[in-house]
């Protein structure tokens, strides 16, 4: 896979690719929107607590197709918290040690439930 942000177009605003590349052999693995809830049922509590949360789940789902974080190459992050966007890409550049997948970041209205602050979504691809 090629990881990189092409000419010609806004440097990426924090640590994530504007183009990720993916050969014809690889295989992809698509996960579903993954929320703040531990293993156990229970809702964390703030935001802070669910993204941590929610990308701990997505990266154990992930890891369900024989991958790991450092195969994902797109994410999607819904938040319903206005503004949050600088403490989203702190705990997702973190969380990804360095990686930079493709990333998308959207305030939302709301999730499923009220208590669910955010959902992150992702595809992993694999060679």
């Amino acid at each position: 896979m090629k990881f990189t942000n092409p000419e010609g177009v806004p440097a990426p605003a924090s640590t994530y690719s504007q183009l990720v590349t993916v050969p014809a052999n690889a295989r992809r693995a698509i996960a579903s929107g993954q929320i703040g809830v531990a293993p156990d049922g229970s809702v964390r509590e703030g935001l802070e607590a669910q993204t941590v949360q929610a990308f701990e789940n997505l990266f154990k789902v992930i890891e369900g197709a024989g991958m790991s974080k450092t195969d994902i190459v797109k994410i999607v992050f819904y938040s319903t918290v206005p503004g949050s966007v600088a403490s989203f890409r702190e705990i997702r550049d973190r969380m990804f040690d360095g990686h930079a997948p493709a990333c998308t970041y959207l305030e939302i209205s709301a999730l499923a439930l009220p208590d669910f602050l955010c959902e992150v979504e992702g595809e992993a691809v694999a060679l």
